[in-house]
């Protein structure tokens, strides 16, 4: 695997032309409008999540797997065009709540699902994104059909972080985008990268920003497996 790349290529088969896949809204002004927004997202990440949902068109499919209290959300559901479904998944259980929080306080987890929806109505996108208030792994019948892009940023210990890559990521279309964050900040995304997609016939590695990585769901020859 590389250590860096400029961009993330978008060429799902659900997207549009570039002349045809301008958002109805900047990306300079939305990331502006989440700086408030609590969370561990950089700009450069927002930047890649905005760019694999802008290209997207109905009746593409957007999952995102651990919302907190909504930053990635947000980005997430401004750049898709209307009627791009967007799914967040996120329990709110005051648990995972980031890389070192695994005890659940339940009291925590309540305070981040009203902020949550407190951010998305601020950022004029509640009635865009659908919340599924579940843990990841007992949600998967709440989405229909394939994944177009898959964002997970859920527990970062290694049997959740490699159930969410393995099941759900079965479920990503070919052609789609599957951007996983902390893939090197937190050692059981790590492990789970390496336990399920290093050596995958499904996806292929095409670069990363920071703790960011970036697969593109195809068919991939033997020779072609762990680049």
């Amino acid at each position: 695997m590389s250590n860096d790349a400029a961009s993330v290529p978008t060429t799902p088969a659900s997207a549009t032309a570039p002349d045809e896949a301008v958002p109805p809204r900047r990306f300079s002004g939305v990331l502006a409008s989440v700086a408030h927004v609590e969370g561990w997202m950089t700009p450069a990440q927002a930047r890649w999540l905005w760019d694999r949902a802008s290209v997207l068109r109905p009746p593409a499919t957007v999952v995102e797997i651990g919302s907190y209290r909504g930053r990635s959300a947000i980005v997430l559901a401004s750049a898709a065009a209307s009627g791009v479904q967007v799914v967040a998944i996120d329990p709110h259980g005051g648990n995972d709540r980031g890389p070192q929080q695994i005890k659940a306080v339940p009291e925590e987890g309540q305070r981040d699902n009203e902020a949550f929806n407190a951010n998305l109505a601020a950022a004029g996108v509640a009635d865009r994104v659908h919340h599924v208030r579940r843990p990841s792994q007992e949600a998967l019948d709440a989405v229909e059909g394939p994944i177009d892009l898959l964002y997970i940023d859920g527990a970062h210990r290694y049997a959740p972080a490699r159930d969410d890559i393995r099941r759900w990521g079965d479920r990503v279309a070919d052609g789609g985008t599957l951007l996983i964050h902390d893939s090197f900040s937190s050692v059981g995304v790590t492990l789970a990268i390496m336990a399920t997609l290093f050596f995958s016939g499904r996806f292929r590695y095409l670069g990363r920003t920071t703790s960011m990585t970036a697969y593109r769901c195809e068919r991939l020859d033997l020779a072609d497996r762990g680049r």
